[in-house]
């Protein structure tokens, strides 16, 4: 019989982030279909307020790697971490949301446990007692159906794809394991942040705005209007708290010596070479829709766009309404309505 173990880190606030809610969820489900005890661990400097808000999800067992050495991303000690809470659970399938910390971390922990890793996890299918999982390869294009018989089996899963557990809070039986830091040449000294306003990745954001080159290009009076973009798209940032996203051509421009929006970036490409979000809704500016882009929008739920061209790639189904107008215009309004 399956045995499983769901993985999070505590926030700096005592807190759970949406991801591990969400690895949360799929876990309390799997192992109900699999019949299978569910152990919850914790990772961070103190584990105990995590664990009480989780306390109700159905857990057999709560276990913890606490410490100031351990409230921080490090390889060597989130390696160390894992390692003790997976030998503590007998867990055979290890389930971790895909943060950038756990897929930083897990494949060491896999090697050290004898185990075997799998990324990108978007579905979990119980079989005949055991596990089939579904998984993206080359940027979502392709998906695998794969099972193994090698245990531990641990899985990253990714975001927006599992719904995340809720319930009320309780007192839950923490129990702590006892881990020697390894010897670290890497020291945590504090963080550096960019003010609220000037993130524009967010990831937790209802809606996904992008931006295309036409922002930059030659407008009716034959001049660009750049700086006036820029105001248009930073004013409804901050009115919406929308996540930005960007054409590839328009953040290449920034290397063709072209006008530019100044807080765009590459991460900000969304797109067959950039991201592919998942938010519930998403609005496209100033962009033709090609393919190439258009792959990036495989998990916005509802799909807007204004273009002045009618028969661009938007019209022909990738867009459920297209607003054929001129998007200085149109965002301008908007604006004025918004505020």
């Amino acid at each position: 019989m399956e045995t499983l173990l769901v993985l999070a880190h505590v926030q700096d606030d005592g807190a759970l982030s949406a991801a591990d809610l969400e690895t949360l969820g799929a876990a309390v489900g799997l192992a109900g279909a699999l019949g299978a005890p569910l152990t919850v661990g914790l990772m961070g400097k103190a584990a105990q307020a995590a664990a009480d808000s989780i306390a109700t999800c159905g857990a057999q067992a709560f276990l913890a790697v606490e410490g100031e050495d351990f409230a921080t991303a490090r390889y060597a000690t989130d390696v160390a971490a894992v390692e003790a809470l997976a030998r503590k659970s007998g867990a055979t399938l290890v389930l971790a949301p895909a943060t950038s910390r756990f897929a930083r971390a897990l494949p060491g922990a896999a090697v050290r446990l004898d185990g075997r890793i799998e990324t990108h996890v978007c579905v979990l299918t119980p079989a005949e007692g055991t596990l089939r999982i579904q998984r993206w390869y080359y940027r979502q294009r392709m998906q695998a159906t794969l099972d193994r018989a090698q245990r531990p089996w641990l899985l990253t899963l990714d975001r927006g794809v599992f719904a995340p557990w809720s319930g009320s809070p309780g007192t839950a039986a923490l129990e702590k394991i006892e881990v020697a830091p390894p010897a670290c040449r890497t020291q945590v000294v504090g963080y550096e942040t960019p003010d609220a306003d000037a993130q524009t990745i967010r990831p937790d954001a209802k809606l996904l705005f992008v931006a295309g080159a036409g922002w930059t290009r030659k407008q009716a009076d034959g001049q660009t209007h750049v700086p006036e973009a820029e105001k248009l798209i930073r004013d409804f940032l901050d009115l919406t708290r929308a996540s930005l996203g960007s054409s590839k051509s328009l953040v290449d421009q920034s290397s063709e010596s072209g006008a530019v929006i100044s807080f765009l970036s590459h991460f900000n490409q969304v797109g067959q070479t950039g991201a592919t979000p998942r938010h519930p809704k998403g609005l496209a500016t100033c962009c033709h829709g090609e393919e190439p882009h258009t792959v990036g929008w495989r998990f916005i739920g509802e799909r807007r766009a204004v273009n002045l061209d009618a028969n661009c790639g938007w019209a022909i189904g990738k867009a459920d309404v297209l607003y054929v107008a001129d998007a200085f215009q149109v965002m301008a309004k908007v604006n004025e309505l918004l505020k």
